[in-house]
């Protein structure tokens, strides 16, 4: 889970902070392939000393990937989760630690979340199931062509919890896999591994933050220690930032919208389930080699490098004339404490704060402002001084009237377009209401110097001018009296909607 629109935001705003991995392939030499050296420096110019994973977001892709055929067995899927760490790890190339951390029992929200996501993609799964069979037979009854269906067991991703067999057998499975680096791989001679599997609990990302500030409260803590954390979730930039270490860095796989997917039935690229003709799949290559292939892409990685966003918000939240002094760590927590207001995984963000509106940005300058009157921080240690938090409070209140208004004016205007759009796009598919023959003809290019012979020029006019005459009686648009011209409801500009008294 994360916080919806927040990485694109953030990474539209602070370009910088954002880096395309640099990641050396291994090689193929007389059908041997020779693995990655990863003793030799980092490719990527930055030296990492400790590398966590959080293995929820590697185990989910590899043992039922959306973009590629699934794996056959438990043990192709554990193939896959050890072929992905060696990736990372040959990308990160960790010198001190390597840091795996498997979801343990949740807390109770967390569980009430999962519970509720899980029925509905039960329910969902039971559903989909019902629409390929209804749209299987509708297609075979036109006569369309579709593929014989494959009876395979399907892999229930529930089982992806603590206290199932298959996490026990994960976790023997890497505790092996991670015995034989150690004795195989030159690269992973000096790291120290920690495996916390599903019988720890907590949530993988808060074992790992629980880890890095036992760290830092060691007295032979390094303070220059280069720290690199896997995972997708949005938050994790946060709890990065909260750590106050200077030298933290995310990686995560480069998210690319819109990626085409094959269709459920068919298992062409093109349309959806819904749009399926049962058309037969068109040959690929000369021998149609490629046939039942899904094409894929190796998704890419990218750092999100934490030292330079704090540098942008040194320089954002710094302010001038405080009557205390300024302290930057300090001003840290208070923007991590106020991007809870926008989105949080279990707490209902403000409804007039959204990210796509610029919420954060507001917050900051409300901050800026109010922070004069505070006289304070708001967060101190992990506490909050309520009082504070008020003043911000009713800051945001000042202002929500004028948002929700801007919001209803947007709202309306999108509608208003769209509905022009539609009347264009009617009334480009109906064409011209008349079209005159003869002399009068609309001519294609090339053909004026042959005109076609005059029939009768008066005649033509005066049907002309008839047409103009039906046309306005039709479709008055002066106001004038329309009755016995019904129109159909799709036609009707007038939209009922529900009041929406909520809002």
């Amino acid at each position: 889970m994360g916080v919806p629109a927040f990485f694109r935001w953030l990474s539209r705003k602070y370009a910088s902070i954002i880096v395309h991995c640099v990641e050396e392939k291994g090689k193929e030499c007389n059908g041997v392939r020779i693995p990655v050296d990863t003793t030799k420096p980092n490719p990527n110019e930055v030296e990492f000393d400790n590398l966590y994973l959080d293995m929820n977001g590697i185990i989910h892709p590899c043992t039922h990937p959306e973009d590629k055929a699934a794996p056959k067995n438990e043990d192709e899927m554990m193939v896959a989760i050890f072929e992905y760490i060696d990736r990372l790890f040959n990308i990160v190339r960790p010198r001190r630690v390597l840091y795996m951390a498997i979801d343990g029992v949740a807390p109770r929200a967390k569980m009430n979340q999962q519970r509720s996501r899980r029925f509905r993609a039960s329910k969902e799964g039971v559903e989909l199931q019902e629409e390929k069979g209804r749209i299987r037979e509708e297609i075979i009854q036109r006569g369309g062509y579709l593929p014989p269906e494959e009876i395979k067991e399907r892999f229930d991703s529930n089982c992806i919890t603590p206290g199932t067999e298959f996490m026990d057998n994960l976790a023997q499975c890497l505790r092996y896999y991670v015995a034989d680096r150690l004795s195989n791989d030159p690269g992973w001679k000096n790291v120290t591994v920690i495996l916390s599997d599903a019988s720890v609990p907590g949530e993988g990302e808060h074992k790992i933050m629980d880890y890095i500030r036992r760290q830092r409260a060691q007295p032979n803590h390094d303070p220059n220690t280069h720290h690199c954390l896997c995972g997708a979730d949005a938050d994790l930039i946060m709890l990065g930032l909260a750590t106050h270490e200077p030298n933290f860095t995310i990686i995560r796989e480069e998210f690319k919208p819109n990626k085409p997917r094959p269709c459920a039935l068919c298992g062409q690229i093109g349309h959806e389930i819904k749009d399926c003709q049962g058309t037969p799949r068109e040959k690929q290559g000369e021998h149609d080699e490629f046939a039942g292939s899904v094409p894929t892409s190796e998704q890419e990685f990218i750092f999100i490098r934490l030292c330079v966003l704090r540098e942008y918000l040194e320089k954002e939240l710094t302010m001038a004339s405080l009557p205390f002094p300024f302290d930057f760590e300090r001003s840290v927590d208070d923007w991590v404490f106020m991007c809870f207001f926008v989105g949080n995984d279990f707490l209902p963000h403000l409804p007039s704060l959204e990210i796509r509106e610029g919420a954060i940005d507001r917050l900051v300058n409300i901050y800026k402002d109010v922070v004069h009157k505070t006289g304070g921080y708001l967060t101190e240690n992990g506490f909050v001084d309520l009082e504070r938090v008020e003043m911000i409070m009713q800051a945001v209140g000042v202002a929500e009237d004028n948002i929700f208004k801007k919001r209803k004016e947007d709202d309306e205007g999108f509608k208003r377009r769209n509905k022009e759009k539609k009347k264009r796009m009617k009334a480009e598919q109906r064409g011209p209401a008349y079209l005159t023959s003869g002399q009068f003809a609309p001519q294609a290019l090339g053909r004026r110097d042959r005109p076609e012979a005059v029939q009768n020029a008066r005649h033509q006019a005066y049907d002309m001018r008839m047409q103009d005459v039906h046309c306005s009686s039709a479709g008055p648009s002066d106001g004038s009296d329309s009755r016995g011209v019904k129109r159909k409801a799709e036609d009707s500009d007038s939209e009922p909607e529900p009041e929406d008294n909520v809002r």
